[in-house]
């Protein structure tokens, strides 16, 4: 009984999961195998202080509890019909949400069976919005987009902003946005996938983890560009037939415990963001940061660099990122200076590659006063989550490397006897390396790591104090 159960439930995942991907659930014996994760982090160390950064170490009972619960919340047999948004978002074509919002699913179930499922694109979405809505600055500015649509309405680094705005464009559009919920997963998802079944062929074509990604956007986007008469609704047979055969083979007996190992680091990792209308359930989902949203009270220092993809095709596939991050305590106030070195990698351009064009927010402390840039354009400072951010547009150019850097003024609540720093990751940004330095006047050190999932440092005194 328990194994027809479990097949029952993993058939209500799969469907979800693969329309290229949407929720997952897996039993929670599996986690439980998984344990608690050994932790290496790079490290070089300097005098005798203690520093650690560390991805935020998972609860994996919390976790497992939450799994349970959506266990349970997608299996019961209660006559409840129960519907849920799937964001497709192609993070190639990067946006503070994720990646562009190019398609979306529709996934309907009752007594843990799935009884409809509808894939569309979302620009036939839009064409059904006639309502004008004002776009934020960087899409009037950047790309001269004048009205704000549901493929654009991921463009919050909180999750639960974006699910708000998707659902009222879908009101626009004259559907009805009763989900239970809304579930956002990055492309990237799939390479993983595949990584873990092997190749695939579908149409004569062979997919692999290093080419998936690539070949798709020749199969869905490269052909429409030429051909604006061809019929928009056919790009999904494709997906619908690679639904298939994954789910085929994901069923095997041996797959399942290492698809459960992949989907729970991609929810760590925030390629796979989770939001639902049931308070109990979206409640378990926070306290395991499954629901991608800001850490709206965090009493230390912060950042948050995130990026926006503005008319620059699908160049974020060539794009590559490191951080490093320096304050310094040495002076009257805490002086904190950001660099982030942009490369493109691609050769040349060419209908999906072109010069890299973002528009980045910094997310630092609530009062930080910036003092110096370089790179980056004039500021837009706001303030939002009980941040300050700093908005810039910054351009790289194919094949070279763009070195931007802000140095700004921390809050006088951020002192080095109590330092402890948050770094958030954006959806879909990748993996990230990361180098920090923290300057005192009893000296400094220096920690490395990388920005995977969401990373914390904290600094004590020494024992001598």
């Amino acid at each position: 009984m328990l194994q027809k159960k479990n097949k029952k439930i993993w058939g209500i995942i799969i469907a979800l999961v693969f329309l290229i991907a949407g929720v997952f659930l897996f039993g929670s014996r599996a986690v439980e195998k998984l344990g608690k994760r050994k932790l290496v982090v790079n490290s070089l160390w300097a005098f005798d202080k203690v520093a650690r950064l560390l991805p935020i170490q998972p609860d994996t009972k919390k976790e497992i509890e939450t799994i349970n619960r959506l266990v349970q919340y997608l299996s019961q047999t209660d006559n409840q019909t129960r519907k849920f948004l799937i964001l497709l978002q192609n993070n190639m074509e990067l946006r503070p949400g994720g990646g562009f919002l190019g398609q979306y699913a529709v996934v309907t179930i009752r007594n843990g069976k799935v009884i409809s499922q509808f894939v569309e694109d979302a620009n036939l979405l839009d064409q059904r919005i006639k309502t004008r809505v004002a776009p934020p600055y960087p899409f009037r500015r950047m790309m001269g987009i004048k009205r704000w649509k549901f493929r654009d309405s991921n463009f919050s680094p909180d999750y639960p902003e974006n699910v708000v705005k998707a659902e009222y464009f879908y009101r626009l559009a004259g559907r009805r946005s009763d989900f239970d919920g809304v579930i956002a997963v990055n492309v990237s998802v799939l390479e993983k996938i595949l990584e873990l079944i092997g190749p695939i062929t579908v149409g004569g074509a062979t997919y692999n983890s290093q080419n998936v990604v690539l070949k798709l956007e020749e199969k869905v986007e490269k052909a429409y560009l030429y051909n604006e008469n061809l019929n928009t609704q056919n790009r999904k047979w494709v997906i619908k037939k690679m639904a298939e055969i994954i789910t085929k083979r994901l069923m095997s007996i041996n797959n399942l415990p290492r698809f459960s190992k992949l989907m729970l680091e991609e929810l760590r990792n925030k390629d796979i963001l989770l939001n639902f209308k049931d308070p109990a359930l979206q409640a378990s989902v926070e306290a395991v940061h499954w629901d991608g949203s800001v850490a709206k009270d965090w009493g230390g220092d912060y950042l948050m660099a995130v990026d926006a993809n503005m008319g620059a095709l699908k160049s974020d596939y060539y794009i590559k990122r490191n951080i490093e991050y320096e304050v310094d305590f040495t002076g009257e106030k805490p002086i904190a200076t950001l660099r982030i070195t942009y490369r493109h990698t691609a050769t040349h351009g060419d209908w999906r590659t072109s010069d890299y064009h973002t528009y980045l927010r910094v997310y630092v402390p609530q009062g930080s006063q910036l003092l110096e840039r370089k790179m980056v354009s004039y500021p837009n400072v706001q303030e939002e989550f009980n941040k300050t951010y700093f908005g810039f547009i910054v351009h790289v150019l194919i094949g070279r490397e763009t070195h931007a850097m802000i140095k700004y003024e921390l809050p006088e609540n951020i002192r080095v006897d109590n330092y402890r720093l948050l770094i958030q990751k954006q959806s879909g940004a990748g993996l990230i390396p990361v180098k920090i330095r923290i300057k005192t006047r009893n000296g400094e050190y220096f920690q490395e790591g990388v920005l995977k999932n969401d990373l914390k440092l904290e600094l004590e005194k020494n024992r001598d104090g």
